[in-house]
């Protein structure tokens, strides 16, 4: 079984991803760590490198003593989070998706978009979220 983690440096995401590790225990799960950055301002290499950094050291200390398998990835797309982490599942055959859900209004879901919303709708596995 593949669990994606849909990660976004957050304590929500630090949740999810413990949730996550929870459920790769119980049913021998490898989890793929992915971390959407949008390619709509210039990167620097800095920055770049500081946001792997960060995904790595988490799910060290998260997965850490557990016999997990797993990887993170950092994809820096002119697609959407959502978009993106849809294809990286259909792609890369992921089972389920783990996401934080975070409270916003009806307005600025509709001003703004959301992640959670585009994945649960569109993606072609199960999706746990955590509020």
């Amino acid at each position: 079984m593949k669990i994606l983690v849909g990660y976004d440096g957050s304590k929500l995401g630090r949740n999810v991803l413990k949730l996550a590790r929870e459920w790769a225990i119980a049913y021998s799960a490898s989890i793929e760590v992915v971390f959407v950055m949008p390619q709509d301002r210039e990167l620097q290499y800095p920055d770049i490198q500081k946001v792997e950094d960060m995904m790595q050291k988490e799910a060290r200390n998260i997965f850490n003593g557990h016999n997990i398998p797993y990887q993170t990835h950092l994809l820096i797309s002119n697609l959407s989070p959502g978009e993106e982490l849809v294809e990286f599942t259909k792609q890369n055959k992921i089972d389920e998706i783990f996401i934080g859900v975070k409270r916003k209004s009806k307005a600025g879901k509709f001003l703004f978009g959301s992640t959670a919303q585009y994945v649960i709708l569109n993606a072609p596995c199960p999706v746990v979220t955590l509020k």
